[in-house]
């Protein structure tokens, strides 16, 4: 009897066993298939953020302004502006390279109802383009290239009073039609597309002594003056086509014609002797200066000094552009420029004096209108 009882108890017990070793195998199993599924399952790997070298800017304005009068005794003219600037800026820096990139667009133009066509007030392309290169044993100085194109969208007058024609007291008898032929036949051409344009590559070295200043020395400068208007030419110091330089090789009759063509003082005549393009080559120093006072206030400026070693080093070619921007309210605000240049090649007329010489010439500007600015990384 007592052996079937322990019998009875140990298959018992093995039972229990193997229950038990049932449960835990299950258990193992839906531990492992947990697992495998892990390992099978594709690896999430953090997306790596590739580095951005380039910084991007985007500034325009727009201003407005008019004046109008209604029985005004003291006299005037009704008159309306508008002006657009467009400031484009795209900017690469990695490590010891970087390569700045500028655009510049402006162009405005009144109207005033004493002469009744529109008159250009402003007109500039300005493109600028400076590669540079850390010198690794001195402290910021950078080799340089440096190229920049000058030139204006359209064509510009100097707007003369027409003499008023025979029978007629004044211009205001004349109709509308009449009165705008007359003013357009009385302006004279100053200056048009690509007439005059300037470019040139500077090869040097550039210096950032701060953030705000640099300096840009380019001993190796060479560049082309292009005036493609006949007309302008010879304002603009071009030089003499080869066959008219020497007037002891011209034929009698050559001679005789180019004389008289010279002396006739019709600039669609005289240019027909000029080229259309000079070639210069010197040296040119270059400052950039970019000041920001405040959130709401920012002056740049812009030195360039240029002697040409080909022709008369001595003279210098100076352009100065000043700019101070003061940002009134988000999308409103106050812009003063000024611009002055001096070429030692270019002829310029004046009432004052009846003469065509060179002259200090100088703009500037003064300006409440709308402004919408964009930066990106």
């Amino acid at each position: 009897m007592k052996k079937s009882v322990v019998l009875i108890c140990a298959i018992a017990l093995c039972f229990a066993q193997m229950l038990s070793a049932q449960e835990l195998t299950d258990a193992q199993k839906a531990a492992i298939a947990a697992a495998a599924a892990a390992v099978d399952a594709p690896e999430v790997v953090p997306e790596e953020v590739k580095p951005d070298y380039w910084t991007e800017s985007l500034k325009t304005n727009i201003k407005y302004g008019q004046t109008t009068l209604t029985n005004w005794a003291a006299g005037g003219d009704n008159t309306v502006t508008l002006q657009a600037f467009v400031d484009g800026n795209a900017n690469y820096k990695k490590d010891d390279l970087f390569w700045n990139n500028r655009l510049q667009l402006d162009y405005g133009f009144v109207y005033a109802s004493s002469k009744p066509i529109l008159q250009k007030s402003d007109d500039r392309i300005y493109l600028e383009s400076k590669l540079g290169y850390k010198n690794a044993e001195m402290k910021n100085i950078y080799f340089s290239a440096n190229y920049d194109f000058k030139s204006q969208f359209t064509t510009g007058y100097d707007y003369l009073t027409p003499a008023v024609p025979d029978g007629f007291a004044s211009l205001e008898e004349l109709n509308r039609k009449d009165k705008i032929g007359l003013w357009k036949d009385a302006r004279k051409v100053k200056s048009g597309f690509l007439a005059p344009a300037y470019t040139n590559l500077a090869l040097g070295i550039d210096f950032k002594p701060y953030k705000w200043l640099s300096l840009n020395l380019a001993p190796l400068t060479g560049g082309v003056v292009i005036v493609r208007n006949e007309d302008l030419r010879k304002n603009y110091g071009m030089d003499l086509k080869r066959p008219y330089k020497d007037e002891e090789k011209m034929s009698p009759e050559t001679l005789e014609k180019f004389q008289a063509d010279m002396a006739s003082g019709d600039p669609s005549l005289i240019g027909q002797y000029y080229k259309s393009s000079r070639f210069e080559f010197g040296t040119q120093l270059k400052a950039d200066a970019a000041v920001n006072v405040n959130d709401n206030f920012k002056y740049t400026s812009q030195l360039v000094l240029f002697s040409n070693y080909l022709d008369k080093a001595q003279d210098i070619r100076v352009n100065w552009d000043n700019r101070f921007d003061w940002k009134l309210a988000k999308y409103f605000s106050l812009t003063f420029t000024t611009n002055m240049i001096y070429d030692d090649k270019v002829l310029i007329y004046s009432d004052k004096d009846g003469l065509t010489k060179q002259r200090v010439q100088f703009k500037q500007s003064l300006l409440f209108g709308f402004t919408w600015t964009w930066a990106g990384k």
